[in-house]
């Protein structure tokens, strides 16, 4: 199993990564290691998959799973109950060993703590969830000032195959019309750069430091899945915690 991790100025008990998918037969839309229970794969492999992926890390307990939506809600993992009810495309906790996961196949999975490793949260964020405000969504559920807050945009995929339509554009660039940059024309369609859409919206929050890997999630079969390639496929998962 292999992984990679943000380049960012978090301190060292602050953990975060996201895995490779690691195929040897990328036609198979779930070889490699996928860790989602959602899609047609065999439910035995995707539990084995994640008590490897616990075994490998050295976690003292599992992922906090959630079951994604593309919407805006984000869950603290410090309250009471709160890991029973895990509809939500985010969490936040400020608890140690506590462990916030997302999985994705091109959507970004965005990484939040700030430089003293006080909190980390983690989000999924795909147009829909750019368009409907997952990404203030976080912030607004984070202890402190996003002023302080640090980012980093995991593996997603790129401009160059993120094709849409005038719809998507149009709700892409409703929250700020210079973000129509980041939306390039291609006849009656569109390219757009989703994880330069991520990071200017972080930006323009406040958020102290953003920034994004040059990871294509759809341009490497073998280390990544992606649904635009693929449509059938597994997930990666991007996992954040804190550990001293």
């Amino acid at each position: 199993m292999r992984w990679i991790e943000p380049e960012w100025p978090a301190p060292s008990h602050v953990h975060a990564l996201t895995t490779e998918r690691g195929a040897s037969q990328p036609d198979d839309p779930y070889d490699g290691f996928n860790f989602a229970d959602y899609v047609a794969d065999v439910p035995e492999k995707v539990e084995a998959n994640r008590e490897t992926l616990v075994k490998a890390l050295g976690l003292t307990r599992p992922p906090v799973w959630l079951d994604q939506q593309h919407g805006t809600t984000i869950l603290s993992l410090d309250e009471p109950g709160s890991q029973s009810g895990r509809t939500a495309d985010g969490s936040v906790t400020r608890a140690e060993e506590t462990v916030c996961a997302v999985l994705s196949a091109d959507c970004a999975p965005v990484f939040l703590s700030d430089r003293q490793g006080s909190f980390v949260a983690l989000l999924h964020v795909g147009w829909r969830g750019l368009s409907e405000g997952t990404i203030e969504s976080g912030l607004a559920a984070i202890p402190g000032s996003v002023g302080e807050v640090i980012s980093w945009v995991g593996p997603t995929i790129s401009q160059k195959y993120f094709e849409i339509g005038h719809d998507v554009r149009c709700r892409l660039i409703e929250n700020d019309a210079s973000d129509e940059h980041f939306v390039a024309p291609s006849g009656a369609r569109y390219f757009a750069d989703l994880p330069g859409l991520v990071v200017a919206r972080l930006s323009r929050a406040g958020v102290d430091y953003a920034r994004a890997s040059q990871e294509c999630t759809y341009g490497d079969s073998g280390r990544w899945f992606s649904y635009r390639r693929q449509g059938l496929c597994g997930r990666m998962t991007s996992l954040i915690w804190m550990k001293r």
